[in-house]
């Protein structure tokens, strides 16, 4: 069985083919293409699968809600649907599913050392999966046991509203109120709420910056030019916001992990979190985790863990290609 997966995000769009064999997967292809390049997704399918012998089964994941197949990205002026998809690559099956449900389905096949340990915990086996993604924008998803294997359930979590908890945040909330209105949480649990923060930091805390920095934060990538400098410990502004931007996600991995009893554990993916894991590591990320009153000592048993491998999502595509049904999503 030939298997087309794609992960489509607001920056990037990745696609992969894999080989079904006797129940395993081995992928044989793979190739990025940024995503704001191209008009539309099928673009990219047909630049893909030129000079390709055909597939059987593809499923794709798409940053967005998807509804009756059809999905219009949150982050990317594009309108996905399983029907266009299927045209285009002639495959008899195509599966359109949110990309956060695809990272969560490959939470269960992926190896240990593709996991990263924040809190090691005591999963409880069989117990609900939390997975919560900083990208471009903040996805979100769980898995829920079904008897026989685990299920991946899409939500749009990111977009809930941003709850500040101290004097500090709300200030950032004005500040960003000032520029958005309404603030969800994506506005500063993400890539873009990491250079908000920062410019929030600069602009409205009057935190000092070392020389050159702003003049890069201009030139390259905002978020991955805080993330190194702050890395770095050149820049103590950059320092600051990848401090305060742990502990905002780590506040809603701790949310989401309650709302869905995540008595598996918590899984954060996405392109963040491995950006930045040595911030993950210290206290502000975990600290909020565990600050929920009451449920402290449940939420001290749940293993927190990150996905290492980039590709992760395409993993759980193909998984979920195998496992769906005709006229799934």
């Amino acid at each position: 069985m030939r298997i087309l997966a794609g992960d489509v995000g607001g920056t990037k769009t990745n696609l992969a083919l894999y080989l079904g064999e006797r129940g395993t997967l081995r992928r044989s292809s793979l190739r990025s293409f940024p995503s704001g390049r191209y008009p539309d997704l099928e673009s990219i399918l047909a630049k893909f699968l030129a000079g390709k012998p055909g597939v059987s089964v593809a499923c794709i994941g798409v940053a967005g809600p998807v509804v009756s197949g059809r999905s219009k990205m949150t982050n990317l002026p594009w309108v996905v649907e399983r029907e266009s998809v299927r045209s285009a690559i002639g495959a008899k099956r195509v599966f359109l599913i949110n990309d956060l449900q695809a990272t969560a389905f490959a939470v269960p096949f992926l190896p240990e050392k593709s996991l990263a340990v924040l809190q090691r915990g005591e999963a409880e086996p069989r117990g609900t999966v939390a997975v919560l993604a900083a990208g471009t924008g903040l996805g979100a998803a769980f898995l829920v046991w079904d008897g026989t294997g685990y299920l991946p359930v899409a939500s749009e979590g990111g977009h809930a509203d941003f709850a500040p908890r101290n004097e500090r945040e709300i200030r950032l909330l004005q500040y960003l109120q000032s520029r958005h209105g309404r603030v969800s949480v994506e506005r500063v649990v993400s890539g873009r709420g990491l250079h908000a923060i920062y410019r929030f930091l600069r602009e409205a805390e009057g935190v000092a910056e070392s020389e050159g920095v702003e003049a890069r934060l201009a030139a390259e990538d905002p978020p991955r030019v805080i993330t190194q400098e702050g890395l770095s410990g050149r820049s103590g502004a950059c320092g600051e916001a990848l401090r305060v931007f742990a502990s905002l996600y780590g506040a809603q991995a701790g949310n989401l992990a309650l709302q869905v009893m995540a008595t598996g554990g918590v899984v954060l993916g996405g392109g963040v979190a491995p950006a930045i894991l040595p911030v993950l590591s210290e206290k502000p990320f975990l600290e909020s985790f565990l600050s929920k009153g009451r449920f402290r000592e449940f939420l001290s048993r749940v293993p927190v863990r990150v996905i290492r491998d980039d590709k992760a999502a395409l993993l759980g595509a193909a998984h979920y290609a195998i496992a769906g049904k005709e006229g799934a999503n």
